[in-house]
């Protein structure tokens, strides 16, 4: 998958412009989860289930191997858990793909920690078909957060008592003024369209502001975006 610098995608057929299906890798420990997960996805006529994994470890060179566009990864597994094959995955590709954590409980410290390590949203097992397609898609777009009431709870939870003065001053002088707007709203969980409409300005010029964010952020995607607003303490609690 070719990434574009402020999270777009722009997957190609191999002869035409027609975009082709997403390829997905699934890794959980429990094969009824995986088999359920490739019946639901793979009914879809715009993604496709390329491998799986029962491990984080036999997870990660798979993936490398694969390079999916999206990996469903279970954040607790045997010998690597998902926070570990996160950040194995994350470092060891040139262009890795957008993960999505998958967990029982969404206040879980497991997930907050996948997020940090670079994943891209979380999706609960007891989501429906719907939900988890939606997901997908709307992690492979990347215009918006995934679930961002949800992120918005855990960086409260977790990442208040870690904010400092200092990194506050830092972030505010890494930004301009426009970015800085523009990064409240990402945290409000607002996509690009939501976000040109509230500054009056044109969607490319917010993509533009976007991109600058997470490059003077040095992070990946706006999950980590709002992740490290919240940790810094530009964004508090309540």
């Amino acid at each position: 998958m070719t990434t574009t610098q402020d999270g777009g995608d722009d997957r190609r057929a191999g002869d035409g412009d027609a975009p082709r299906p997403l390829r997905i890798v699934l890794a959980d420990d429990e094969q009824m989860v995986r088999s359920a997960l490739r019946a639901i996805l793979g009914a879809e006529g715009d993604m496709e289930v390329v491998g799986e994994a029962a491990t984080g470890a036999a997870a990660v060179p798979l993936i490398r191997a694969l390079r999916p566009d999206i990996v469903l990864m279970d954040v607790r597994m045997p010998e690597i858990d998902g926070i570990r094959a996160t950040e194995q995955v994350l470092t060891g590709m040139d262009r890795p793909p957008r993960i999505i954590v998958v967990t029982t409980f969404e206040n879980d410290a497991y997930v907050y920690d996948a997020l940090r390590a670079g994943a891209s949203g979380f999706l609960l097992k007891r989501s429906g078909a719907e939900d988890l397609v939606q997901a997908v898609r709307l992690v492979a777009r990347s215009d918006s957060l995934l679930f961002p009431a949800a992120v918005r709870r855990l960086a409260a939870r977790h990442a208040g008592e870690r904010a400092a003065e200092d990194a506050v001053r830092a972030l505010r002088a890494r930004l301009s003024e426009r970015e800085r707007a523009v990064l409240r709203l990402m945290t409000a969980g607002m996509t690009n369209a939501e976000i040109a409409e509230r500054l009056g300005v044109g969607p490319a010029t917010v993509k533009t502001h976007v991109a600058g964010v997470l490059a003077k952020l040095g992070v990946r995607d706006r999950t980590q975006a709002v992740i490290a607003a919240y940790e810094c303490g530009f964004v508090r609690p309540g």
